[in-house]
């Protein structure tokens, strides 16, 4: 029984040491860039919204959350969803799903696209928004990614940001890129479309967030009232306890 545990005890560890080294090498290969976002800015997740419907829906859906919803956080109509971001023929009340087979992608792109629901809460804002950004034209003349190298999804944006070349140093390590066919959008302009994708991202992986750091707010603001008003009572009682 004594060897048994003391085998557990050993896992235990091993697995608590290895997990830090695990993690790390499945990490992006380089330093990611801050998004910067902020999902209270309704304009941001409007165009955000548009962009996602246009350029990332057709393989990913984002099937835990419904048009409905959408309009109602982004203050827009029911109409208006239906005729700028719905485009075909859903119900208002459906969620966000795709009509690609899941077959057929697997062949296209070697694996399913994932569904992007909580992409940002496990992978994280910056990282998305360093991922999107960094795309480029390998050697060998394929799209590749810094952030994820070789990774099976195409760049779906290249026609905003235009196509780029990594560049490296005398010693082998990249140092940045070279756009050598131009986009539709300016560099500060093709950042801030990624921005806003990655803020609507960041959305629908906790559409509550908003309010529920307001309510967050006024309940640590009635705790410390309270803690006050506890304090005072507390005087009170025992002021004529020696």
């Amino acid at each position: 029984m004594l060897d048994q545990t003391r085998k557990l005890l050993a896992f235990v560890v091993a697995a608590v040491m290895l997990t830090p080294a695990v993690s790390l090498a499945a990490g992006p290969s380089i330093p990611l860039d801050r998004a910067n976002n902020d999902v209270r800015n309704v304009a941001s997740l409007q165009r955000g919204a548009r962009l996602y419907m246009n350029f990332c829906l057709g393989c990913h859906s984002a099937q835990f959350m419904r048009w409905n919803r959408i309009a109602q956080d982004l203050q827009l109509t029911e109409e208006q969803v239906m005729t700028n971001l719905m485009f075909t023929g859903e119900s208002i009340h459906d969620t966000m799903q795709i009509a690609m087979p899941a077959a057929d992608s697997e062949v296209w792109f070697g694996k399913v696209p994932p569904d992007l629901s909580l992409i940002s809460r496990s992978r994280g804002t910056d990282y998305l928004y360093t991922f999107l950004r960094t795309f480029y034209v390998d050697e060998n003349g394929n799209s590749n990614n810094k952030v994820l190298e070789m990774t099976s999804m195409p760049n779906v944006l290249w026609e905003l940001q235009g196509l780029q070349r990594a560049v490296y140093d005398e010693n082998g390590d990249w140092t940045g890129f070279e756009r050598f066919r131009e986009g539709s959008m300016t560099p500060e302009q093709f950042d801030g479309a990624v921005r806003d994708i990655v803020n609507f991202l960041d959305y629908v992986g906790e559409p509550i967030q908003v309010e529920r750091q307001r309510i967050g707010v006024m309940v640590i603001a009635f705790l410390l009232v309270f803690l006050v008003l506890s304090w005072l009572f507390k005087r009170e009682v025992w002021r004529n306890v020696k």
